[in-house]
């Protein structure tokens, strides 16, 4: 019975660190705080369609950025941000508008583009990530 207790002990004795997380590493996870800024409203727009019909695309769209100056970077550079991704869209093709790989480069696109424009004003890029929330093509 006592090896049994002192086996079990060696064992968590040696399993024990890998459970600790450090504390600069809980720092930073502390520092780290992620918010969702919401186009509002959604992002209705034309893209190229072969004939004379038009083609719409309506889009809701959440960024995703990791600090409060990130936000306020976002809320403020609002307008730039969605005149980028109108410009993605209209150059966009009904065959790259309706697949779904072709929405994940339109989404990295856009991601970038909405960086780029920031970057372009304060240098820095406070946008982590751009999620879809709606993606409606007619």
């Amino acid at each position: 019975m006592l090896k049994k207790i002192l086996f079990c002990m060696f064992y968590l004795t040696l399993l024990s660190p890998l459970n600790f997380v450090s504390a600069e590493e809980e720092s930073t996870e502390l520092a780290a705080d992620y918010q969702y800024y919401a186009l509002e409203p959604d992002i209705i727009t034309n893209y190229i369609k072969p004939g004379k019909h038009l083609g719409y695309i309506r889009l809701g769209i959440d960024l995703m950025v990791k600090s409060a100056a990130a936000y306020q970077a976002v809320e403020i550079h609002e307008p730039i941000i969605r005149d980028r991704i109108i410009t993605i869209l209209g150059e966009q093709n009904e065959l790259q508008i309706k697949s779904i790989t072709e929405r994940k480069v339109i989404k990295a696109r856009c991601l970038e583009a909405a960086n780029d424009a920031i970057f372009d004003i304060t240098g820095t890029r406070p946008i982590e990530d751009l999620l879809f929330t709606k993606y409606l093509d007619q």
